[in-house]
């Protein structure tokens, strides 16, 4: 439920901006306000749960993310809207730290790979399905309202069925709640997102230079050294960080953080797969969407046997594994997929390394020298892989729209090597062109052309550009598969040599 909504929202949001008659760049609002609300609250409430008790946190959790879907249905203007989505955001940040917290609290350390790779299944599986389950839902229904009304007997039911079978668990408490970290982080965190929203994908480099970037992300980086600042102070007195510093003393820590950012940059690249399908395999848009299917399926089998695979070996191989699969699948994109089945055999190795790197090891290895803060720090790694996710979309996006820029001069050399000159090309019809700012927009413009010769000449045109656009997406995400797996060893040799002993001895 929790990891479903932002993809779910994205197959609907045309239909809510139609609904609530605002514009696109209002509507994207929907989808960037809970982003914003969620960074700012999974720390947040995966610090609560430390002190006041996971179960009762995970309920709250569960409590905020029902009332807050029953708001958005019931919503009567846009405004409203806007606010419930941020109400839905403070539930939804909780609800994985929590659970993954309670996990490594209270399993046996031999079995928590397991346990902690059936929730990252779940993370990983919601991800990559939500578009489909949101486009089944619209059209089983005809109504956006249900997309909402759906998780409030199924939030109910979690409530009922988590308050008969779930225990109290928490972490010994010292001092009272940093509520002066509290809002610097806030704060500090919601100025870096939205700074990192306004960036350009196209321009990327101009658009650093907006106020709305440079301007948020200043301020953001200023209160969160602030908040640093604040929160070592408070941990010298022997207070109650919101933060604790130990995350961020130890070397394989901080490399473990790198590496759950470079992780939230891959998933994000999982979201382009329908786009590829259809603009490049010829795919039409209404099929699209369902080749994430075998993507999907492999995350799940990545992220539960990845967990078991962590219990034998150990997470700094299982999460080599992982980025070695990622890397493998992304770099087969520009190299080799040309058909369906060679496209289904790369996104089933990036949805492989996907879910085994999203499940147990991360979280394994970010509380594992955490007895009081298990959930705090899993807060953190869950925030910083949400600036991956955010920034992602952005720096991948950016080389598509590139390469649609090129799509004009390439249907002109097309057409006029079939034997139209540029005096028979309306005006008009060029502009709209180059007004498109997305491949899958234009692809399903191109089969109501009555010439077939045209549509052929188009159609190749846009295969071409778009191969391009692509091509670059996937190196780039291969790029940082590659990097990420520099970083897993830089947390494997210190995690070695803070426990005094090698990764492949022991585990635990």
């Amino acid at each position: 439920m929790g990891g479903l909504d932002n993809g779910i929202m994205s197959s609907a949001l045309t239909t809510l901006i139609h609904s609530f008659h605002v514009s696109v760049s209002w509507g994207a609002w929907i989808i960037t306000i809970y982003t914003l609300g969620l960074a700012v609250s999974v720390p947040i409430m995966a610090k609560l749960s430390d002190s006041y008790g996971r179960k009762r946190m995970f309920l709250i959790s569960i409590v905020l993310f029902g009332l807050g879907s029953m708001s958005v249905a019931l919503s009567h203007n846009f405004t409203v809207l806007l606010i419930s989505r941020v109400l839905q955001s403070l539930g939804g940040g909780g609800i994985f730290p929590i659970a993954n917290g309670y996990i490594v609290a209270t399993v046996p350390v031999e079995r928590q790979g397991r346990a902690l790779g059936m929730v990252g299944g779940m993370n990983g599986i919601s991800a990559i399905l939500g578009p489909n389950i949101g486009s089944f839902i619209l059209g089983l229904t005809g109504d956006w309202h249900w997309l909402f009304w759906i998780n409030v007997p199924i939030a109910a039911l979690l409530v009922f069925l988590g308050m008969r079978r779930i225990e109290e668990n928490r972490a010994s408490v010292r001092g009272r709640i940093d509520t002066v970290g509290i809002v610097l982080l806030s704060t500090g965190v919601l100025g870096l997102m939205y700074g990192l929203t306004n960036l350009k994908g196209a321009d990327l480099f101009r658009s650093v230079e907006l106020p709305s970037v440079y301007g948020f992300v200043a301020a953001g980086v200023v209160l969160l050294v602030v908040f640093l600042w604040h929160e070592t102070r408070l941990d010298r007195n022997d207070g109650n960080p919101l933060l604790p510093m130990s995350v961020l003393r130890r070397p394989a820590l901080r490399w473990t953080l790198a590496v759950g950012f470079t992780s939230g940059l891959i998933l994000s690249s999982v979201i382009f797969l329908p786009a590829f399908v259809q603009s490049v395999l010829g795919w039409p848009a209404s099929q699209a969407g369902y080749w994430y299917t075998p993507m999907a399926l492999f995350s799940g089998v990545g992220a539960m046997g990845g967990g078991a695979f962590m219990d034998k070996r150990g997470p700094i191989a299982t999460l080599s594994f992982g980025f070695i699969a990622a890397a493998v699948g992304s770099v087969l994109f520009p190299l080799w997929v040309t058909t369906t089945w060679q496209m289904v055999v790369a996104s089933s190795l990036v949805g492989l390394g996907v879910g085994t790197t999203l499940g147990a090891p991360l979280n394994f290895m970010i509380t594992e020298h955490e007895p009081d803060n298990k959930s705090t720090a899993l807060g953190i790694l869950s925030l910083v892989r949400e600036v991956g996710l955010t920034l992602g979309p952005t720096l991948f996006s950016g080389f598509l729209t590139r390469s649609m820029s090129r799509l004009p001069a390439q249907i002109m050399t097309n057409l006029q090597s079939i034997g139209f000159s540029k005096a028979q090309i309306p005006a008009s019809e060029m502009a709209r062109v180059k007004g498109m700012e997305s491949f899958g927009n234009f692809s399903t413009l191109i089969h109501k052309i009555p010439s077939v010769p045209v549509q052929k000449a188009i159609l190749k045109a846009l295969h071409d550009v778009s191969s391009v656009g692509f091509g670059h997406l996937y190196w780039s995400a291969f790029v940082i598969s590659a990097v990420s797996i520099l970083f897993v060893v830089l947390a494997g040799v210190y995690r070695g040599k803070q426990r005094g002993l090698p990764e492949n001895r022991t585990r635990a």
